[in-house]
């Protein structure tokens, strides 16, 4: 990126003594030691050497971080961060928005295939981001080849339990002005009960970023998916259907241009367009059938376009000022039928076609960069053709004290828009377009130490964060959705990394959440004084991971998460699920090394569930036990592509 290039000339840094730079929570590349907000970054190559399939299995090691799926591979996987919904955080591929509009998003269809690296930020972001970015944002940046390498080609192929399948290819490369890369996988799986529960996902990417001259950059990414899901169960996990289906498709297009104007100032666009066809069906299962037969189709397609300026105001202070334009549009439609007293009837929903439009301005200043002590603060200023004018803001202290301790603060707040369907259903639910967003404050403190005279860091934050204006949905009135509910979460982050020797590193990751509903306005999934649902008091991660020589690693882990709350929906009572360990494994040793035309082969064990616990993600819903999966890698190239 340009912006590089312009925080290196104008703070004295060099591309040799560099500190790690994130982006996600600056909107520009910035040194990490500068950054007052909690962020966590995960290496796409270290995913692949793990096996990591998919982005939400990723964020199980998060802090922070819940991630809840609810019966095996494509079904419903969902992110709770810092005791937020799970329509709180704002996912971005190279920018672009992957949510529906009002944040609703699973994970289950979220590859790693073409990752390069994760950010992760904890607490609210929608001074940068608007809508959605609630309790954090999830970015996903996509790799290239390095520019002026010779093509390299790898292909993957694999196969475990349950069914399991993987194949892909990608090829990467580049040239002095230009880096590409190219990709395909295709995932399969048998699921967790004896029928009617295969699940298959085919994703194509691709990623080229252009350099013409030393002033200006062009990036174009596209990613397209199809996941196909097939389910027996209702939503309390029994077993009712031997025909239904869910399928998600669609494209993602991020194009990202940035241009140096002078040594101060440069310029950035960044366009985005989003398309997703989510269909659920239920055909007869068989001949006279008469159980309940459905259809119904959601296409929703989100355009965005911003434009922002990155200004070297002073020596060691970024200003960063934009203007953001999206629109949202979602078709709905379904048919019902069912089955009485010798006919059937129709149960079928209005058809919806709605576009919804937004602009913002935003503005934040970055200060003592590169020095003991940084400053940011940043506002924006919302235009919602739905809800009218929003405002929020945040603000942040990074204090580097010395070498080995930094202190840091900060605080914002943050919003999510009501969903199309809260907002605009009519027929047997009625939406409510006087809603207003849903909200959060939220504060932060943390500290950061390196012992000295050791390997160990420790990292320590406590987080408070209040929501209100919550929609819950009330089928005593009209409309039936309405502001009512109000919950907090309030918790520790401790991660500590441990440097053992050569080649060898531990690592642990602990959260503590205490969540309470302040006011539940009457919905079930909101009993004032008690916890949110699915959100665990306690969770751990602890991982070990050795390089074997040159040629390979391995990993061992074990993830923790204590009881939790939730909802059996075969009775509709709050029910408390029992603690769970989940310890996993994975080598990959490359046993041949390609050289003189000869491929390179890497093989790779990965293992989950290792100890076959039992322990339920979500009530009724079964987990997987053991599973083990063996693939293989053969590369070909100058240029490693992991």
């Amino acid at each position: 990126m340009n912006t590089v290039l312009l925080l290196l000339a104008l703070t004295g840094q060099d591309t040799v003594v560099l500190k790690p730079l994130v982006v996600t929570a600056t909107r520009v590349p910035t040194p990490a030691d500068a950054v007052t907000a909690a962020v966590t970054v995960i290496s796409g190559a270290s995913l692949r050497e793990r096996g990591i399939r998919t982005v939400g299995a990723a964020l199980r090691e998060t802090l922070g971080a819940t991630v809840v799926e609810t019966a095996g591979p494509g079904s419903q996987t969902s992110l709770f961060l810092r005791g937020g919904e799970s329509d709180y955080v704002k996912v971005l591929l190279d920018g672009v928005p992957l949510n529906q509009p009002g944040g609703a998003y699973t994970f289950a269809h979220l590859t790693t295939d073409d990752v390069e690296r994760i950010e992760i930020v904890r607490g609210p972001v929608s001074v940068l981001y608007g809508s959605d970015a609630v309790a954090g944002v999830v970015q996903i940046f996509t790799r290239t080849g390095p520019s002026g390498a010779a093509p390299r080609v790898e292909a993957e192929a694999g196969a475990g339990s349950y069914g399991t399948s993987r194949v892909g290819a990608t090829v990467t490369g580049g040239t002095a002005r230009l880096a590409y890369s190219l990709g395909f996988s295709r995932f399969g799986a048998d699921g967790l009960f004896p029928v009617n529960n295969d699940y298959t996902n085919s994703t194509v990417t691709a990623r080229v970023r252009v350099v013409p001259d030393a002033r200006t950059d062009a990036a174009v990414t596209v990613r397209y998916a199809d996941g196909v899901f097939h389910y027996p169960t209702d939503g309390a996990g029994r077993i009712v259907d031997a025909n239904q289906v869910a399928a998600d498709r669609g494209p993602a297009v991020a194009v990202d241009l940035g241009r140096r104007l002078s040594s101060r100032v440069e310029a950035r666009i960044l366009l985005g367009i989003t398309e997703t066809d989510s269909r659920l069906d239920d055909e007869p299962d068989a001949p006279g059938d008469t159980t309940l037969i459905f259809h119904s189709r959601d296409r929703v397609r989100r355009r965005s376009a911003e434009v922002r300026a990155n200004w070297q105001a002073a020596p060691a202070t970024m200003v960063t000022a934009g203007l953001a334009l999206e629109e949202a549009h979602l078709r709905h439609a379904d048919t019902c039928q069912f089955y009485s007293g010798g006919s059937f009837f129709d149960c079928s929903g209005a058809p919806m076609d709605r576009t919804r439009s937004t602009r913002a301005l935003f503005m934040q200043w970055l200060g003592g960069i590169g020095r003991p002590v940084s400053v940011n603060l940043g506002g924006r200023l919302e235009d919602n053709q739905q809800f009218g004018t929003f405002a929020t803001w945040r603000g942040g202290v990074a204090w580097r004290l010395d070498g080995a301790t930094r202190l840091r603060a900060a605080l914002g707040t943050g919003f999510k828009e009501p969903t199309f369907f809260e907002a605009y259903a009519t027929g047997f639910v009625s939406g409510n377009p006087d809603l207003r967003p849903e909200r959060t404050f939220s504060w932060e403190a943390g500290i950061e130490h390196a012992v000295p005279g050791t390997s160990v860091s420790v990292a320590v934050t406590y987080f408070d964060q209040h929501f209100r204006d919550l929609v819950v949905f009330d089928f005593t009135q009209t409309p039936n959705y309405v502001n009512i509910a109000a919950a907090q979460a309030t918790g520790a982050e401790v991660a500590a990394d441990w440097a053992v020797g050569t080649g060898v590193v531990a690592s642990l990751a602990y959260t503590y959440l205490d969540t309470r509903v302040l006011d539940g306005g009457g919905d079930p999934t909101f009993e004032r004084g008690k916890r949110l649902l699915r959100r665990p008091t306690n969770a751990a991660t602890v991982r070990v991971t050795s390089r074997l020589g040159a040629r390979g690693t391995a990993t061992i882990g074990a993830r923790f998460a204590g009881d939790r709350d939730d909802l059996d929906f075969e009775t509709f009572s709050r029910v408390t699920l029992h603690p769970y360990t989940r310890v996993q494994g994975a080598v990959e040793y490359t046993v041949l090394q390609g050289r003189g035309g000869v491929p390179a082969i890497t093989l790779q064990v990965q293992g989950e569930n290792l100890l076959a616990d039992t322990g339920r993600e979500i009530a009724n819903f079964p987990v997987r036990g053991r599973t083990l999966f063996f693939g293989m890698t053969l590369g070909a190239g100058s240029q490693s592509a992991r």
